[in-house]
């Protein structure tokens, strides 16, 4: 896919289902309007959470979505059933890779 309705459709609807996961466990989040197609602000991602209440600064996301895993087949492999993965590239800042379950624990832990 390299871009026209279909994926735009499909990306919709992921971003979607992870804005209504966040609203399921009681975190307000929102798609970005025009995520990846406006740079309003000097940003394109595409979700703003608002993890630590609508008052403060929102986190925010990107989301990328595969049909067949591609890129993701690895990353899963190596967190398995671990809890994060770490990965850093030498002189860079660390990426944080973690699943869902342990996303949702966290922020009904920081939740105000």
């Amino acid at each position: 896919m390299t871009g026209g309705r279909s994926p735009r459709r499909k990306g919709d609807n992921v971003e979607r289902e992870i804005v209504n996961r966040h609203k399921q466990i009681g975190v307000h989040a929102e798609r970005y309007s025009l995520s990846g197609a406006s740079h309003f602000r000097n940003t394109a991602h595409d979700l703003d959470i608002y993890a630590f209440g609508r008052d403060a600064a929102p986190v925010v996301a990107e989301i990328k979505a595969r049909k067949n895993g591609a890129g993701f087949t690895t990353l899963e492999r190596w967190l398995g059933e671990y809890d994060a993965l770490f990965l850093r590239r030498n002189n860079a800042d660390p990426i944080v890779c973690i699943p869902w379950r342990v996303w949702q624990r966290l922020l009904e832990r920081v939740r105000p």
